[in-house]
C-alpha cells in the first residue's frame, strides 16, 4: 500500500513534471513566436522601406531619361525646323532666280526677234546696195570705154603688156647685178688670196680678236661636224651665231666671229661635241645651252682670279661675275679685264706714293670699266651703267665717283678718282695697247645686228663673214614665208640707207617652226 502510494506519488510527480515542462515549453515557444513575429514585422518594414527607396530611385532615373529624351527630341526638332527654314529660303531664292531668268529670257527673245528683223532689213538693204553698185560699175565701165575709146579687154591687154615690159626691165637689172657680183666676187677672191698670205704673218692678233682654233683628233671628224648635206654645221652656226670654217688645215677647224662671248661658247660646245662623238642638230642645241651655263661659271672663276691678283676682297658675287665677263670684251682691241687689272695696280701704286688708301684706289681702278660688261645690252653709257651696278652691289661713294668721273659733268669728290683716270690714260696710251681700226670694225658689226634686231618678229641676229652676211632668225608665229621675203628686202634697204660699208651685205632670213610635246 505504501509502495503503491509511493508509486502514485512518483507518477503524480512525473505527471506534474511533464505538465510543468509542457507549460514551460509552451511559454518558451510563445516567446519565440513573438520574437519571430517582431523580426518578421521588422523585415517586412525594412523591405517595404527599401522597396519604397528603389521605387523612388527608379522613378528619378525614369524622369532623367525622359528629360534627356525630351531634350534630344527638342534639339532634333529645332535642327529640322532650321533645315526646313533653310530649304524654304533656298527654294524662295531659286524661285526668285527662276523668275529673274524667265524675265531675262523673255527680254532676250524680244531682243533676238528685234535683231532678226533688223538683219533682214539690212540684208535687203545690202542686196539693194549691191545691185546699185553693180549697176554703177557697169555704167562707169561703159563711160570709161566711151571716154578712152578702148574696151575693157583692150585695157587688160595694155596693162599686161606694161607689166611684162616692167618685168623684163627688172630681169635685165637682175642679170646686170649678177654680172656685177661675179666681177666683184672675182676681185674679192683675188684680194682674199693676198689677204690670207698677209694674215699668216699676224696669226696671234687674228686668233685673239676674231678667230678661235679647235683641235681635232683626226680629219675624219670634219665630215661629222659638217653632217649630211651640211645640216650639222648649219645647226651649229644658227645656235651660236659663229661661222665654222672647215678648210684644209690639218686636224683643226676655225671659229670666226667678232663677239668673243659667242666665239667662246661655240668653242666650248664644239669641243664637247667632238669629245662625245654624237653630233646632230638636236644634240648641238643641248650642248650649246650647257656651254652657256659653263661659261657663266668661268666668269666667276676668272673674276676671282682677278681679285686674287689685285689683292681685293669683299666684292659682291655678281660684280665678280661681271669682272670675269670683261675677259671677253675688248676696247679698241685692248682686253678690258687685263686693262682693268693694270689700272688697279697703277692706281694702287700712285695712291701709296701719295699716302692715300692704296687698296681703295686698287678697288676703284679694277671696277672703273665694270659697266662695259653689260652696256651692249643696256641703255646708257658704260660709266652710268657702272655707277648703277656699284650702287646696287654695295660699293662705296668713292668707287662710284671714280666710275662716274668719265662723264664730263661729274663732280670729283676724292683724289682717288683722279688717280684712276690717270692710271686709265697710262694703260690706254702705252704703245701697242689699243687698235682703233678693230674697234670700229666691231662697232659696225654690232650696229648691223642692232639694225636687223629692231624689226618686229625678229628673234636673233648674227653678223658673220666679217660683216658680209647678216643672218636673221625670226619667230614663225609672227612671220610667215611671204613676210620673210619682204623682211629680207626691208632689212637690206635699211642697211643701204643707214650704214656705210664696202662691197655688199647678204641678208638671210631663217624661219623655222617647231612643234614640241612630251610623253609622260
Amino acid at each position: 500500500m505504501e509502495t503503491y502510494l509511493w508509486l502514485l506519488i512518483a507518477g503524480a510527480g512525473v505527471g506534474a513534471g511533464f505538465f510543468l515542462g509542457w507549460i514551460i515549453k509552451l511559454k518558451i515557444g510563445q516567446r519565440k513566436l513573438n520574437d519571430a513575429e517582431i523580426l518578421a514585422k521588422k523585415i517586412i518594414s525594412e523591405a517595404e522601406h527599401e522597396a519604397e527607396n528603389i521605387k523612388k530611385s527608379k522613378l528619378l532615373e525614369a524622369k532623367d531619361e525622359w528629360y534627356q529624351l525630351k531634350q534630344e527630341l527638342d534639339r532634333e526638332t529645332r535642327q529640322r525646323k532650321n533645315e526646313l527654314q533653310r530649304l524654304e529660303a533656298q527654294l524662295v531664292r531659286r524661285e526668285t532666280n527662276m523668275e529673274r531668268k524667265a524675265d531675262l529670257l523673255e527680254r532676250r527673245e524680244k531682243e533676238l526677234s528685234s535683231l532678226e528683223q533688223n538683219l533682214k532689213q539690212k540684208e535687203q538693204q545690202t542686196i539693194e546696195l549691191q545691185r546699185q553698185l553693180e549697176q554703177q560699175i557697169e555704167e562707169q565701165t561703159a563711160r570709161l570705154e566711151r571716154i578712152s575709146g578702148i574696151t575693157q579687154e583692150e585695157a587688160k591687154r595694155l596693162l599686161m603688156e606694161s607689166m611684162e615690159q616692167q618685168a623684163r626691165e627688172e630681169a635685165a637689172q637682175i642679170v646686170k647685178d649678177i654680172r656685177d657680183q661675179a666681177r666683184l666676187r672675182a676681185n674679192r677672191e683675188a684680194k682674199e688670196i693676198i689677204i690670207q698670205a698677209i694674215e699668216r704673218t699676224a696669226v696671234d692678233h687674228t686668233a685673239e680678236t676674231t678667230v678661235s682654233v679647235v683641235q681635232l683628233s683626226n680629219d675624219e671628224m670634219k665630215g661629222r661636224i659638217i653632217g649630211r648635206e651640211g645640216r650639222n654645221i648649219r645647226a651649229f652656226e644658227m645656235a651660236t651665231g659663229v661661222e665654222v670654217i672647215v678648210d684644209d688645215t690639218p686636224q683643226a677647224v676655225l671659229l670666226s666671229g667678232f663677239d668673243p662671248l659667242r666665239r667662246e661658247i661655240a668653242k666650248i660646245a664644239l669641243e664637247k661635241l667632238i669629245a662625245d662623238g654624237r653630233i646632230h642638230p638636236g644634240r648641238i642645241e643641248d650642248v650649246v645651252e650647257k656651254a652657256k651655263k659653263e661659261l657663266q661659271e668661268q666668269f666667276l672663276e676668272t673674276g676671282e682670279q682677278a681679285l686674287m691678283e689685285t689683292g681685293i676682297h669683299g666684292v659682291h658675287p655678281e660684280l665678280v661675275k661681271l669682272l670675269g665677263k670683261l675677259k671677253y670684251r675688248t676696247s679698241y682691241g685692248q682686253n678690258v679685264l687685263h686693262h682693268s687689272v693694270e689700272v688697279s695696280h697703277l692706281a694702287g701704286l700712285m695712291a701709296a706714293q701719295l699716302g692715300l688708301d692704296s687698296m681703295l684706289a686698287k678697288r676703284a681702278g679694277l671696277l672703273h670699266d665694270i659697266g662695259k660688261a653689260v652696256d651692249r645690252y643696256t641703255e646708257g653709257t658704260h660709266a652710268q651703267i657702272g655707277v648703277e651696278l656699284a650702287k646696287k652691289y654695295g660699293e662705296g661713294p668713292i668707287v662710284q665717283n671714280s666710275i662716274a668721273a668719265y662723264e664730263e659733268d661729274t663732280k670729283i669728290i676724292s683724289p682717288i678718282a683722279v688717280l684712276v683716270q690717270a692710271a686709265d690714260s697710262i694703260s690706254c696710251s702705252r704703245p701697242g695697247a689699243r687698235r682703233e681700226i678693230l674697234e670700229q670694225y666691231i662697232r659696225r658689226l654690232q650696229k648691223l645686228e642692232q639694225l636687223a634686231q629692231a624689226f618686229d618678229g625678229v628673234q636673233k641676229t648674227f653678223a658673220i663673214q666679217a660683216g658680209r652676211e647678216i643672218r636673221v632668225i625670226v619667230e614663225p608665229e609672227k612671220i610667215d614665208d611671204a613676210k620673210a621675203e619682204q623682211l629680207a628686202l626691208d632689212i637690206a634697204n635699211r642697211i643701204q640707207s643707214e650704214i656705210e660699208y664696202p662691197g655688199q651685205i647678204k641678208v638671210t632670213v631663217i624661219r623655222e617652226y617647231r612643234a614640241i610635246d612630251f610623253a609622260k
